[in-house]
């Protein structure tokens, strides 16, 4: 927390900053612009001033309520999991040279699993969590494509997917949804992409072979995959009897209406039927950053924006998320 001596950032000698904040759990309604103490970085941190961020299905759980085992009870509570900026403020003893980020570089990250407050003017960051965005891609769209650093995981290091493999992508016009669609073209697979009937033109756009309607369709007549990459959470038994032989199948979530049958269901398939489900919950370090700005930068991936909300309207944001339909990722502009 702030101090009277806190140092002044960028000229600024205000300590406070607005965020947004929820006073109780319920709807996209009870999301609000309050102000809160503007942050200080330790050791090791960064203080980075945040330029836009994008709203993620995780997020819309932590606000009803429906991982309050997690979150805890105690109001008022943050939000906000992945950000783009600038580096304003190095902690004390700078980041290293190992970190090598600069006051004024522009940055990208994703907060830890269970940390949650980017939906702000300010954040800090430790120093090995953030990385630099590629030079030419705007802070507003560059927003889209952090989390796409879930589907690089789930493809290239847990699935290790393969050129000439088939591969089923649920929820394919999602924020993970559209960058795993990219990402699986460009490593040589034949992608197919399950999503809205509206979407489907977007999804092929992205270099899908194939775009089903998931509404038209049951899983049993998709055929057979290599790598299944689900993004739903929901019919997890199904997909997986889709998979040939040797395939694996990668689930970034689980049915929050029901979460304890549904982690018993990956739990089980480790021992039970055709191959197991892997889970995982997207935690990216300097590294993954990286590859995701060679990513960027090479044209293997393009940020796909739906709409920009500004930071007073993040409830519309979440609404819209809410109601489902997305094409790429609802952004939230700061400032």
């Amino acid at each position: 927390m702030p101090s009277t001596s806190q140092p002044t950032v960028d000229g600024m000698t205000n300590h406070m900053m607005k965020a947004v904040l929820f006073d109780r759990f319920g709807g996209p309604e009870v999301l609000y612009v309050g102000e809160v103490p503007r942050p200080e970085p330790g050791p090791g941190e960064v203080l980075v001033r945040v330029r836009a961020l994008s709203v993620n299905g995780g997020e819309l759980t932590v606000r009803s309520g429906r991982a309050a085992f997690v979150t805890g009870r105690k109001f008022p509570q943050r939000i906000g999991i992945d950000f783009t900026g600038e580096a304003v403020a190095l902690g004390p003893g700078g980041t290293g040279p190992e970190e090598g980020i600069a006051v004024g570089d522009r940055v990208w990250g994703v907060l830890g699993r269970t940390s949650l407050g980017s939906a702000a003017e300010y954040v800090t960051v430790r120093a090995d969590r953030i990385g630099r965005i590629p030079d030419g891609l705007d802070l507003i769209e560059a927003a889209a494509l952090p989390v796409g650093t879930t589907a690089v995981t789930a493809l290239r290091d847990k699935a290790a997917l393969r050129r000439g493999e088939r591969l089923l992508v649920r929820g394919a016009a999602g924020g993970v949804g559209n960058v795993a669609v990219q990402l699986g073209r460009a490593r040589g697979a034949e992608v197919t992409g399950l999503a809205r009937a509206a979407n489907l033109d977007f999804v092929r756009e992205l270099g899908a072979r194939h775009a089903v309607d998931h509404r038209a369709v049951r899983p049993h007549d998709l055929g057979r995959f290599d790598v299944v990459l689900d993004t739903v959470g929901t019919e997890l038994p199904a997909y997986r009897r889709l998979l040939r032989p040797g395939g694996r199948m990668v689930t970034i979530t689980f049915d929050p209406s029901r979460p304890a049958a549904s982690l018993g269901r990956i739990a089980a398939s480790t021992v039970h039927g055709r191959g197991r489900i892997r889970f995982f919950s997207g935690d990216p370090r300097r590294a993954l950053l990286d590859d995701l700005a060679g990513y960027a930068a090479d044209g293997t991936l393009r940020p796909a924006v739906d709409t920009v909300f500004p930071l007073e309207r993040i409830g519309d944001a979440h609404r819209a998320l809410e109601a489902g339909g997305v094409r790429g990722k609802f952004v939230v502009r700061v400032g």
